[in-house]
């Protein structure tokens, strides 16, 4: 069976609707072309569609549609022929279903003729080809509110143990009610944070060597409980609540403490009408760990761009220069610019909204898996869990939901 293995180096270490001058066409150096991407909404990732846009021209439409929506989008986009999008943003996860599909092309030839500029640690090759380029490396962490720890006396948690017994604290001392955030969206998000815990715990998702799940263990039972036990102390909508409805819940002062995106805690505090307590109390640390592990509760991340398959030489050639000029190291001069993401560019110097990532990869943070049957497990998980967080069935139940249903998947597939 084929394991496909992406390669990540040293990691650590909006479109505006309007054609620009032939100034910055000039600059880009395409002729002819479309670019059309899909990808996330975050800071980081808005300053590459805009830097991508400031290539369009007379003769070159360059378009984003960068939405939270992108993994339900991106697949279906890059099936046509020619595709919707020529190059989607994406992360270590989101690569394997454009893999699966065989939707991406390899990138060696227009590296060769236009990626002067590029470093090795940037080049992400899978089966011995290049296939995607990173520009950000990410990891979940802690970010807690310091002025509503020192009031009560406590340090900031190094385990998830410890964040269960301030939270207790917080309520009793009438402070906050729900004083824990998670992005804990039924979907994508909740399989996430059991991915987190149920690594933390030191769970592997599938029986060594094959495609055949392994999440109906001790491992899972325990990460799903340490999961219920955290949303006592959350928003009852909890299970509606992901990165950006976590994120304002954090700026309202609702909460203190969340496991968030390194790509999201830089900017968390900058956006208008956050109360001034929020801003000068935000703070962060590393991940946690959990059960007395000394594996972070966490997974770290890379994100990307990545040029379809099925569109024209010429397309494709205006995609790659148009985002390569996109993550041009210059951007990270731009002092807001480099606070949005720790980035994989030349000139990065890491700013203290770094920490928690770089935090991370010194615990030696396991990289989210990048089997090509992972995506069809995040699936089943983020579909499969939600009763048992809701109080319907127990964590074992929820387990074998889970394996079922991926095995379902995994079978038609041919996986297994």
């Amino acid at each position: 069976m084929l394991m496909r293995k992406a390669a990540l180096a040293g990691a650590i270490t909006l479109m505006t609707g309007t054609l620009l001058s032939s100034a910055a066409f000039a600059e880009c150096g395409i002729e002819n072309g479309r670019v059309s991407i899909i990808g996330n909404e975050f800071p980081a990732i808005q300053t590459v569609g805009a830097g991508a846009a400031e290539c369009a021209s007379d003769t070159v439409e360059v378009k984003s549609n960068l939405t939270a929506d992108h993994q339900k989008l991106n697949v279906a986009g890059m099936s046509g022929d020619p595709a919707e999008y020529t190059t989607a943003i994406i992360a270590n996860s989101s690569i394997v279903a454009l893999l699966n599909e065989d939707l991406i092309r390899p990138l060696d030839d227009l590296v060769a003729e236009h990626g002067d500029g590029l470093s090795q640690n940037q080049l992400i090759t899978i089966n011995g080809k290049v296939m995607a380029v990173a520009f950000m490396a990410n990891a979940q962490h802690l970010v807690y509110r310091k002025d509503i720890l020192d009031q009560i006396g406590a340090e900031p948690p190094k385990t998830y143990e410890e964040m269960l017994e301030i939270a207790q604290k917080i309520r009793d001392e009438g402070i906050l009610q729900n004083p824990v955030g998670g992005a804990y969206a039924a979907g994508w998000n909740l399989a996430q944070e059991f991915n987190n815990m149920f690594l933390g715990f030191g769970g592997e998702f599938f029986k060594p060597g094959t495609a055949e799940p392994n999440v109906n263990s001790e491992a899972g039972v325990k990460a799903l409980e340490m999961m219920k036990a955290l949303s006592a102390y959350m928003n009852p909508d909890f299970l509606t609540h992901d990165s950006n409805a976590t994120n304002a819940e954090f700026r309202a002062g609702n909460v203190a403490l969340m496991n968030m995106w390194g790509s999201r805690a830089a900017t968390l505090t900058s956006a208008d009408g956050v109360p001034q307590e929020v801003v000068d109390g935000f703070a962060i640390a590393g991940p946690m760990t959990v059960g007395g592990g000394d594996t972070a509760a966490s997974t770290l991340w890379w994100d990307g761009w990545t040029v379809s398959k099925n569109i024209s030489d010429e397309d494709a050639e205006a995609t790659f220069i148009a985002m390569k000029n996109a993550i041009d190291p210059s951007i990270v001069q731009d002092p807001e610019v480099a606070l949005q993401a720790v980035w994989l560019l030349e000139g990065y110097e890491p700013t203290p909204a770094a920490t928690g990532v770089f935090a991370a990869a010194n615990m030696k943070t396991i990289p989210y898996p990048t089997f090509p049957y992972m995506g069809l497990m995040h699936t089943a998980l983020g579909a499969e869990l939600t009763d048992f967080m809701q109080g319907k069935e127990s964590a074992e139940q929820a387990l074998k939901d889970v394996e079922a249903a991926y095995t379902a998947a995994a079978k038609e597939k041919g996986f297994l």
